[in-house]
Protein backbone atom coordinates (compact mmCIF):
# COMPACT_ATOMS: atom_id res chain seq x y z
CA UNK A 1 0.00 0.00 0.00
CA UNK A 2 0.87 3.74 -0.34
CA UNK A 3 -0.70 6.90 0.24
CA UNK A 4 2.77 8.61 -1.48
CA UNK A 5 1.97 11.39 -4.18
CA UNK A 6 2.23 9.12 -7.16
CA UNK A 7 0.25 7.75 -9.33
CA UNK A 8 2.17 4.68 -10.67
CA UNK A 9 0.85 0.98 -8.72
CA UNK A 10 2.37 -1.90 -9.12
CA UNK A 11 1.21 -5.20 -8.44
CA UNK A 12 2.09 -6.47 -4.75
CA UNK A 13 4.80 -8.80 -4.05
CA UNK A 14 4.19 -12.04 -2.89
CA UNK A 15 5.31 -13.04 0.85
CA UNK A 16 7.49 -15.87 -0.44
CA UNK A 17 11.07 -16.52 0.33
CA UNK A 18 11.71 -18.53 -2.96
CA UNK A 19 10.26 -15.45 -4.81
CA UNK A 20 12.20 -13.09 -2.77
CA UNK A 21 15.51 -14.81 -3.11
CA UNK A 22 14.84 -15.12 -6.84
CA UNK A 23 14.37 -11.26 -6.71
CA UNK A 24 17.77 -10.13 -4.84
CA UNK A 25 20.10 -12.34 -6.04
CA UNK A 26 18.63 -11.42 -9.29
CA UNK A 27 19.78 -7.94 -8.55
CA UNK A 28 23.35 -8.44 -7.27
CA UNK A 29 22.84 -9.60 -3.65
CA UNK A 30 25.08 -13.29 -4.03
CA UNK A 31 23.60 -16.15 -3.80
CA UNK A 32 26.01 -17.37 -1.33
CA UNK A 33 26.24 -14.17 0.96
CA UNK A 34 22.23 -14.30 2.08
CA UNK A 35 19.36 -16.29 1.90
CA UNK A 36 15.67 -14.99 2.65
CA UNK A 37 13.78 -17.53 4.80
CA UNK A 38 10.24 -18.20 6.57
CA UNK A 39 9.06 -18.05 10.32
CA UNK A 40 7.45 -20.60 10.96
CA UNK A 41 6.06 -19.47 14.66
CA UNK A 42 7.30 -16.63 17.14
CA UNK A 43 7.95 -18.88 19.98
CA UNK A 44 11.56 -19.24 21.13
CA UNK A 45 11.81 -23.16 20.33
CA UNK A 46 10.53 -21.80 16.41
CA UNK A 47 12.92 -18.98 16.62
CA UNK A 48 15.63 -21.24 17.18
CA UNK A 49 15.32 -23.32 13.92
CA UNK A 50 15.40 -19.78 11.65
CA UNK A 51 19.04 -19.58 10.27
CA UNK A 52 21.47 -17.61 12.33
CA UNK A 53 22.67 -14.38 12.07
CA UNK A 54 19.46 -12.48 10.96
CA UNK A 55 20.33 -9.46 9.23
CA UNK A 56 17.00 -8.13 8.87
CA UNK A 57 13.16 -9.01 9.24
CA UNK A 58 10.41 -8.86 6.95
CA UNK A 59 7.05 -8.19 8.00
CA UNK A 60 3.52 -8.75 6.22
CA UNK A 61 0.49 -7.12 8.39
CA UNK A 62 -2.55 -5.50 7.79
CA UNK A 63 -3.88 -2.17 7.52
CA UNK A 64 -6.48 -1.57 9.56
CA UNK A 65 -8.52 2.00 10.69
CA UNK A 66 -6.54 1.92 13.67
CA UNK A 67 -2.80 1.23 12.57
CA UNK A 68 -3.49 4.16 10.17
CA UNK A 69 -4.57 6.30 13.11
CA UNK A 70 -1.49 5.67 15.29
CA UNK A 71 0.69 6.05 11.94
CA UNK A 72 -0.85 9.20 11.31
CA UNK A 73 0.12 10.90 15.51
CA UNK A 74 3.65 8.86 15.47
CA UNK A 75 4.28 10.49 12.18
CA UNK A 76 4.26 13.75 13.79
CA UNK A 77 7.06 13.56 16.15
CA UNK A 78 9.32 11.64 13.45
CA UNK A 79 12.41 13.14 12.94
CA UNK A 80 14.72 13.08 9.81
CA UNK A 81 16.96 9.64 9.72
CA UNK A 82 20.28 9.26 11.32
CA UNK A 83 23.07 9.07 8.78
CA UNK A 84 23.92 5.68 9.44
CA UNK A 85 20.39 4.24 8.59
CA UNK A 86 18.98 4.06 4.78
CA UNK A 87 15.62 4.90 4.69
CA UNK A 88 13.57 5.53 1.58
CA UNK A 89 10.40 6.80 1.33
CA UNK A 90 7.79 4.91 -0.71
CA UNK A 91 5.52 6.68 -2.93
CA UNK A 92 4.24 3.70 -5.99
CA UNK A 93 1.70 1.86 -5.06
CA UNK A 94 1.77 -1.80 -3.41
CA UNK A 95 5.84 -1.59 -4.14
CA UNK A 96 5.82 -2.25 -0.07
CA UNK A 97 7.59 -5.57 -0.77
CA UNK A 98 10.34 -4.24 -2.67
CA UNK A 99 11.02 -1.15 -0.94
CA UNK A 100 10.98 -3.50 1.95
CA UNK A 101 13.55 -5.88 0.17
CA UNK A 102 15.29 -2.22 -0.40
CA UNK A 103 15.58 -1.10 2.98
CA UNK A 104 16.86 -4.15 4.47
CA UNK A 105 20.24 -4.57 2.07
CA UNK A 106 20.69 -1.07 2.41
CA UNK A 107 21.35 -1.56 5.69
CA UNK A 108 23.37 -4.52 6.06
CA UNK A 109 25.78 -3.49 2.59
CA UNK A 110 28.74 -3.86 5.05
CA UNK A 111 27.95 -7.11 6.31
CA UNK A 112 27.21 -9.06 3.01
CA UNK A 113 28.95 -8.55 -0.74
CA UNK A 114 26.84 -7.24 -3.73
CA UNK A 115 28.14 -8.19 -7.35
CA UNK A 116 30.01 -5.44 -8.23
CA UNK A 117 28.24 -3.54 -11.12
CA UNK A 118 24.99 -5.33 -10.51
CA UNK A 119 21.50 -3.33 -10.24
CA UNK A 120 21.36 -3.25 -6.59
CA UNK A 121 25.30 -1.92 -6.34
CA UNK A 122 25.04 0.65 -8.93
CA UNK A 123 21.82 1.57 -6.88
CA UNK A 124 23.09 1.85 -3.43
CA UNK A 125 25.95 4.16 -4.74
CA UNK A 126 23.55 6.31 -7.31
CA UNK A 127 21.00 7.34 -3.88
CA UNK A 128 23.69 7.10 -1.06
CA UNK A 129 23.58 10.92 -0.78
CA UNK A 130 19.85 11.62 -1.99
CA UNK A 131 17.05 11.96 0.96
CA UNK A 132 14.42 9.72 1.43
CA UNK A 133 11.88 11.52 -0.91
CA UNK A 134 14.74 11.68 -3.44
CA UNK A 135 15.43 7.94 -3.60
CA UNK A 136 11.37 7.30 -3.44
CA UNK A 137 11.52 9.55 -7.41
CA UNK A 138 14.76 7.53 -8.09
CA UNK A 139 12.73 4.08 -7.19
CA UNK A 140 9.47 5.69 -8.91
CA UNK A 141 11.60 6.40 -12.57
CA UNK A 142 13.42 3.34 -12.68
CA UNK A 143 12.29 1.14 -15.24
CA UNK A 144 15.14 -2.09 -14.44
CA UNK A 145 13.25 -2.38 -10.82
CA UNK A 146 9.88 -1.70 -12.25
CA UNK A 147 10.75 -4.80 -14.83
CA UNK A 148 12.49 -6.95 -12.20
CA UNK A 149 9.35 -6.13 -9.43
CA UNK A 150 6.71 -7.32 -12.27
CA UNK A 151 8.84 -10.47 -13.12
CA UNK A 152 8.91 -11.00 -9.41
CA UNK A 153 5.30 -10.84 -8.72
CA UNK A 154 4.50 -13.08 -11.57
CA UNK A 155 6.99 -16.14 -9.94
CA UNK A 156 4.69 -16.04 -6.84
CA UNK A 157 2.48 -19.07 -6.12
CA UNK A 158 -0.92 -16.94 -6.26
CA UNK A 159 -2.69 -14.58 -8.12
CA UNK A 160 -1.79 -10.90 -8.15
CA UNK A 161 -4.21 -8.17 -7.23
CA UNK A 162 -3.68 -4.73 -6.79
CA UNK A 163 -6.57 -4.31 -4.02
CA UNK A 164 -4.56 -5.22 -1.14
CA UNK A 165 -5.16 -4.33 2.69
CA UNK A 166 -1.47 -5.87 3.91
CA UNK A 167 1.54 -4.44 3.75
CA UNK A 168 5.42 -5.32 3.98
CA UNK A 169 7.92 -3.21 7.01
CA UNK A 170 11.40 -4.03 7.46
CA UNK A 171 13.42 -4.62 10.89
CA UNK A 172 17.52 -4.10 11.14
CA UNK A 173 19.83 -2.82 13.50
CA UNK A 174 22.29 0.28 12.50
CA UNK A 175 24.73 0.92 15.05
CA UNK A 176 23.50 -0.95 18.19
CA UNK A 177 20.06 0.09 17.87
CA UNK A 178 16.09 -1.76 16.13
CA UNK A 179 14.98 0.30 13.36
CA UNK A 180 11.33 -0.50 12.15
CA UNK A 181 11.82 0.97 8.25
CA UNK A 182 8.65 2.07 6.45
CA UNK A 183 8.24 4.02 3.27
CA UNK A 184 4.47 5.08 4.46
CA UNK A 185 6.13 6.78 7.57
CA UNK A 186 8.02 9.92 8.19
CA UNK A 187 11.26 8.38 9.19
CA UNK A 188 12.64 5.49 10.62
CA UNK A 189 11.31 4.19 13.96
CA UNK A 190 13.43 3.72 16.71
CA UNK A 191 12.67 0.16 19.43
CA UNK A 192 15.99 0.90 21.59
CA UNK A 193 18.65 -1.13 22.05
CA UNK A 194 19.32 -4.38 19.63
CA UNK A 195 22.88 -6.18 18.50
CA UNK A 196 23.34 -8.69 15.68
CA UNK A 197 22.81 -11.91 17.80
CA UNK A 198 19.08 -10.57 19.36
CA UNK A 199 18.23 -8.59 16.26
CA UNK A 200 15.52 -11.62 15.43
CA UNK A 201 13.97 -11.72 18.93
CA UNK A 202 13.77 -7.99 19.39
CA UNK A 203 12.17 -7.55 16.42
CA UNK A 204 9.64 -10.46 17.26
CA UNK A 205 8.85 -8.00 20.79
CA UNK A 206 7.45 -5.53 18.67
CA UNK A 207 5.65 -7.79 15.69
CA UNK A 208 4.11 -9.85 18.98
CA UNK A 209 2.19 -6.05 19.55
CA UNK A 210 1.15 -5.14 16.44
CA UNK A 211 0.09 -8.85 16.11
CA UNK A 212 -1.76 -8.66 19.53
CA UNK A 213 -4.22 -5.75 17.90
CA UNK A 214 -5.37 -7.52 15.50
CA UNK A 215 -6.71 -10.68 17.02
CA UNK A 216 -8.74 -11.91 14.77
CA UNK A 217 -6.67 -11.84 11.51
CA UNK A 218 -4.54 -14.36 10.07
CA UNK A 219 -2.85 -11.84 7.50
CA UNK A 220 0.78 -12.01 8.82
CA UNK A 221 3.62 -13.36 7.73
CA UNK A 222 7.98 -12.92 8.71
CA UNK A 223 10.98 -13.67 6.77
CA UNK A 224 14.61 -13.26 7.31
CA UNK A 225 17.46 -12.20 5.44
CA UNK A 226 20.17 -14.58 7.20
CA UNK A 227 23.73 -14.49 6.24
CA UNK A 228 24.72 -17.71 4.87
CA UNK A 229 27.73 -19.19 6.58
Amino acid sequence: MSDGSSAKRWLPLEANPDVMNQFIWGLGVAPDEAECYDVYGLDEELLEMVPKPVLAVLFLYPITSQSEEERIQQDSSLKEPSGGVYFMKQTVGNACGTIGLLHAVGNITSKIKLIEGSYLDKFYKSTANMNPSERATFLENDREMEVAHSVAVAAGDTEAIDDVATHFICFTCVDGELYELDGRRAGPISHGASSATTLLQDAVKVIQKIIEKNPDSNSFNVITISKKI
